[in-house]
């Protein structure tokens, strides 16, 4: 087993049974029975139930429930290993907080990486927020939920510019070690006791936001936001999105001081920021925000990331209702600040983040630089530019119509083709390497019944019969995967199944056999 106490069970199981727990990135690679009986044999992968890292009743019955509305077999068990598995692997500790016995905290892990990241957690929370509701039990997925917003807001706190972190000292897991981030160069400067690694991203600081707002627009659990370090954190996010407004130059050309610097010892170019870590210069007045890093950890090209902004300003508007609603002598002032930022943000993207494609016509941008460069193309991690109507980004319709026709064809450079599967992928992993995290987004953000169907043809047959959505498979051969245990990937996919339910159940019941 991955770490932690076992939760969600009436004790701790005894420790000897602890040591004979599969070390999961060991198990995600290996075939178990049952297997499926469809076409594929899927391999069964929940760890046994004395090893599972959080057990939800809730989820448990969802996940019997669907076997009879999924009537693939193969479909099925790809549901059944994968909706369940951030809790059943990757809820690494759950307690509280050493100053204050009732602040709830939850360390979520990626998978195979033993940090937790802003973005992957809150992703791997609203996998499971189709079954959120407001409860006080600390066996709840609303527990849950609590203990990550209120651990991110300490992360944010602590080192705003930062994306991923070590494990709270209540926790007494040990802090892990980050050898290719030993050398890196980076201003503010933080601690390897909090921090796993400091790489800048807007869509970090989005998804703190993110998490809130799913939580309190599922709960209405207005008090909670009271408590604690939240509006604290709010704050702090403001002042890095604001910061992070400074362009390269002053009006007389001076070059400015940054907020933000970061470098790294490399032969990968995408891990390191141009200029001695201050990135491609960005003009002023574009009214966006910059972004060091991208939602994959890869660096910018150009700093005003698109699908960045969106998400940011989607999710401003909406914790922007909380603010108002907790009636302290500032949240009027603030959540005006927010809706303001907000709406700003919107317009700028559509005025800078836009450009004239000669095949295409009028599409989103995927970077600008405020001077006229721009790149163009999409990546296959949230936010995207193909996920914008999922992050709740109110597109322009024709805008992202176009836009999406030029992501999913070859004009996107990281638009990967291939017999096994075709898909975005993007320069993490590289060249020929589709992600089927793309492909879910793809069916989560279309009404097209073919194309979906497509999509989830292309999901099930490139597991490698292990049953798990993997990182990426390379397009023309199903068995060159990274990645075996990818929590967020996994949860997505869930999550998207449960959409289906409400918007195409007829898709569930054909055979894909």
């Amino acid at each position: 087993m991955h770490g932690g106490t076992i939760l969600g069970l009436s004790s701790v199981v005894p420790l000897l049974a602890v040591a004979q727990c599969p070390d999961y990135l060991d198990y995600s690679q290996q075939r178990h029975e049952p297997l499926s009986s469809g076409k594929y044999q899927l391999s069964y992968q929940r760890p046994p139930e004395e090893c599972r890292t959080f057990i939800s009743p809730g989820v448990e019955d969802t996940v019997r429930q669907m076997e009879s509305v999924i009537k693939d077999p193969d479909l099925y068990r790809l549901f059944q290993n994968a909706y369940p598995n951030t809790l059943d692997t990757a809820i690494k500790w759950k307690g509280y907080a050493a100053n204050n016995p009732e602040e709830e905290l939850t360390f979520v892990i990626t998978g195979d990486i033993n940090a937790m990241w802003l973005r992957d957690s809150a992703n791997q929370m609203q996998s499971y927020l189709p079954l959120l509701n407001a409860s006080s039990d600390p066996n709840s997925i609303a527990s849950l939920y609590r203990g990550v917003i209120n651990l991110q807001g300490r992360y944010l706190l602590t080192s705003p510019y930062c994306n991923s972190f070590q494990p709270p000292p209540e926790s007494g897991i040990p802090i892990a070690t980050n050898r290719a981030a030993s050398q890196d160069g980076v201003v503010p400067s933080y601690s390897n006791e909090s921090v796993f690694e400091c790489k800048y991203e807007l869509d970090s600081l989005a998804a703190f936001l993110e998490v809130s707002a799913n939580y309190y627009n599922a709960t209405k659990d207005i008090s909670f936001f009271g408590k604690f370090h939240w509006v604290s954190a709010v704050e702090a996010v403001l002042k890095v999105a604001q910061d992070m407004m400074t362009p390269t130059y002053s009006p007389n050309g001076d070059v400015l001081d940054s907020p933000y610097l970061f470098t790294r010892m490399t032969t990968r170019s995408t891990e390191t920021l141009a200029n001695d870590g201050l990135g491609n210069p960005v003009a002023n007045g574009t009214g966006l925000i910059r972004s060091a890093f991208r939602p994959s950890d890869d660096s910018t090209t150009y700093q005003l990331f698109i699908p960045a902004n969106m998400m940011f300003s989607s999710y401003l508007s909406q914790t922007a209702e909380i603010i108002s609603k907790l009636n302290t002598p500032t949240s009027t002032a603030l959540a005006q600040r927010m809706t303001d930022l907000s709406e700003s943000l919107r317009g700028a993207i559509e005025e800078h983040g836009t450009t004239q494609h000669p095949i295409f016509g009028k599409i989103y941008a995927f970077e600008v630089d405020g001077y006229g460069s721009q790149t163009i193309m999409d990546d296959a991690n949230i936010p995207s530019l193909l996920s914008a109507p999922f992050i709740h980004y109110p597109v322009d319709p024709a805008t992202y119509a176009t836009t999406r026709s030029l992501i999913l064809s070859s004009f996107n450079p990281y638009y990967m083709r291939g017999p096994a599967i075709s898909a975005v992928g993007g320069p993490h992993i590289g060249p020929g390497y589709a992600w089927p995290m793309a492909a879910i987004v793809r069916i989560l953000t279309s009404d097209d019944d073919e194309e979906i169907v497509e999509q989830l043809r292309e999901i099930l047959a490139t597991t490698d019969g292990l049953g798990l959505v993997h990182e990426s498979v390379r397009s023309n051969n199903a068995r060159d995967w990274t990645r075996p245990w990818f929590s967020w990937a996994n949860g997505l996919f869930g999550q998207m199944v449960l959409d289906l339910v409400d918007r195409k159940p007829q898709i569930l019941g054909r055979s894909f056999q």
